[in-house]
């Protein structure tokens, strides 16, 4: 007997789902687009408008700038005149300290360290120079600013009071776009 009831119950199932069906009738068409004979224009008498701000980030890049202090040495090249005038001195005294061939041994060394002596005292006047150099470098500041970001818009049509947001202000009249449809 439980063979017989489990296809007699599926059966049951499906006639009840079609005999609902039959009840409701097919589902309605999908709704068209564009160019449906049920929509018209109009238009509204616009009744009051408030803008609806929004805030928005600004990143502004600029430069920042600044004096700051530098100092600068620019080391003395030594001179010829220097190192010659050093040999000259240091062969005399060299000439004055030997004797015999000790003598011009002591007037070229003499000569030699002169002439390195002489250079060192030229180079060593070094110049240094101290002065600011504008330094400058670019940052970026952000700012918030409250802008309008739409309209929320209270309108009138037939009796009918309506209300909108949209990203303009229609001024004093605004036209619709009228749609009719059956309810059921």
């Amino acid at each position: 007997m439980s063979r017989l009831l489990i296809p007699a119950l599926i059966l049951a199932v499906f006639a009840s789902g079609a005999s609902a069906q039959d009840r409701y009738g097919p589902p309605p068409p999908p709704p068209q687009q564009g160019g449906d004979d049920n929509t018209h224009f109009g238009w509204a008498d616009v009744l009051r408008v408030d803008p609806v701000y929004g805030v928005a980030r600004v990143e502004t890049p600029r430069q920042e700038c600044y004096d700051q202090q530098v100092t600068t040495r620019q080391q003395g090249s030594g001179s010829a005149a220097g190192t010659i005038l050093g040999a000259v001195v240091g062969g005399v005294l060299g000439n004055t300290v030997g004797k015999g061939d000790g003598r011009r041994a002591a007037t070229v060394a003499g000569a030699v360290a002169g002439g390195v002596v002489g250079n060192n005292v030229s180079r060593s006047g070094d110049t240094v120079y101290q002065g600011t150099e504008t330094r400058c470098r670019d940052v970026s500041s952000v700012t918030e600013q409250r802008r309008i970001a739409g309209y929320d818009v209270e309108y009138r049509y037939r009796g009918e009071v309506y209300v909108s947001r949209l990203n303009y202000d229609p001024g004093e009249r605004l036209r619709v776009r009228v749609s009719v449809s059956p309810a059921d």
